[in-house]
């Protein structure tokens, strides 16, 4: 196993050198053959991850996991789509920028180039596969990716079908390697790869991440895991607060960005919550509520219509992935500062009000990766910002912050140019 995976950390540095070179025409090329390919082979595709999805359910797997496993012939069109979208976008590398004129003489300006050889370990979303070997090719990278062991028959056809279309265009299909071996120990032999693979990103739960950050010799991009908080402040408009939030939960509860724990002004509180829980369990979700929040709602008429649970300490802090949602009552907003900074993944954090003086306030003080005022969480998203595609969104402070884009997987060099300039 470790000569195997030396070979391929060997191979995927090879292709990352020839990548590196490559024309954009020539990138954009190989993006486009390979959206056509997966429409054309979706049968395959859909066939392997209705047998993965077979045997999650035989195993008792969630439906929330299980949403986030599924391929339905509309997400592969979004699929191919979103590949050919990143196709149309700039690219970043070889583009010079802060050029200046030295006193000393010499011109200096940053290049963009390549990181190299990305590593990618992720779990339950067959999706990733095709997102990171398209961000990884725009960007003249190589990658090794390795999906969970839950996604295994996809990961294999996916992979299969983007292979065939780089062989198509003369791309070496070292440029993208999936490992399909299910033992662990491989992922624990990647970490440590260090001598040809340069950044390693991990995509799933707080048990991958951590592991990856105790047994890497590789750098290591954390993120993905969201912990996410919205602040209702007392001036905020409730009627358009509401539908605010049910989309922040509702919309897609299984992904990173989705609401986790709204925070409530006492003020109004009793207002609000009762218009929030009618909305939100009318969807099928959980409230698991803080005293406070309890005895408001199950005071209201309606509550035995509610989904309604005290919550419990585990509760907060919690990413649930899930139609479950807690609630706590706050004083003011140094009460909700104080719970975001006890709780927070650094992941998307955000507050409804109509004073401009707490939304800065709320800005300046929450430190997280994104920081929405009066908008939803579900914006933390690299196609929402703008960015065309994302490889994941990042939560620590080095290198990136938030969603991870086409120049987040780029560095520079100094290039200095003079008329055969001696250094006095």
């Amino acid at each position: 196993m470790k000569l195997e995976l030396e070979l391929i950390g060997q191979q995927a540095r090879q292709a990352a050198r020839y990548l590196g070179l490559l024309s954009t025409e020539a990138k954009n090329e190989a993006l486009l053959v390979i959206a056509d390919a997966l429409q054309d082979a979706h049968e395959p595709i859909l066939a392997a991850n209705a047998a993965d999805l077979a045997a999650a359910r035989a195993a008792g797997t969630s439906a929330a996991l299980l949403d986030r496993m599924l391929l339905t012939p509309a997400r592969l069109t979004a699929i191919a789509e979103d590949t050919r979208r990143l196709a149309a976008l700039p690219d970043p590398v070889g583009a010079r920028y802060e050029k200046q004129n030295l006193p000393n003489g010499l011109t200096l300006a940053k290049q963009r180039v390549p990181i190299g050889v990305i590593g990618v370990i992720y779990e339950a979303r067959p999706n990733v596969t095709v997102d990171i070997a398209a961000i990884c090719l725009k960007t003249g990278n190589a990658t090794i990716m390795r999906g969970g062991s839950d996604i295994a028959r996809s990961v294999a056809a996916l992979s299969a079908v983007i292979s065939g279309a780089l062989e198509r265009v003369g791309v070496p299909t070292a440029a993208v390697q999936s490992l399909t071996d299910p033992d662990r120990d491989l992922v624990r032999a990647l970490l440590r790869l260090d001598r040809y693979v340069d950044m390693i990103i991990p995509r799933g739960g707080a048990g991958l991440h951590r592991f990856c950050l105790e047994n890497a010799t590789v750098p290591v991009i954390t993120g993905g895991i969201g912990v996410v908080h919205l602040f209702v402040e007392a001036s905020a408009d409730l009627e358009r607060a509401v539908p605010l939030i049910h989309n922040a939960k509702v919309q897609r509860p299984s992904v990173c960005n989705a609401l986790d724990t709204l925070l409530v002004q006492r003020a109004i509180a009793p207002a609000l919550l009762p218009q929030v829980a009618a909305s939100l369990c009318a969807d099928g979700v959980e409230l698991r509520c803080d005293p406070a929040s309890l005895a408001i709602l199950t005071s209201h008429p309606d509550a035995s219509s509610w989904s309604l649970v005290a919550a419990k300490p585990g509760d907060f802090g919690t990413e649930f992935i899930d139609l479950i949602l807690s609630i706590k009552v706050v004083d003011d907003i140094d009460a909700a500062l104080h719970h975001i900074h006890a709780y927070s993944s650094g992941h998307t954090e955000a507050i409804l009000t109509e004073d401009a003086a707490m939304a800065q306030r709320f800005t300046n003080e929450v430190d997280a990766g994104a920081v929405f005022v009066n908008a939803s969480t579900r914006f933390n998203d690299g196609g929402q910002f703008g960015l065309g595609a994302e490889v994941a969104v990042s939560t620590q402070k080095l290198h990136w912050r938030g969603p991870m884009g086409l120049e987040a997987l780029t560095t520079f060099k100094w290039v200095g140019s003079g008329d055969y300039l001696r250094r006095a």
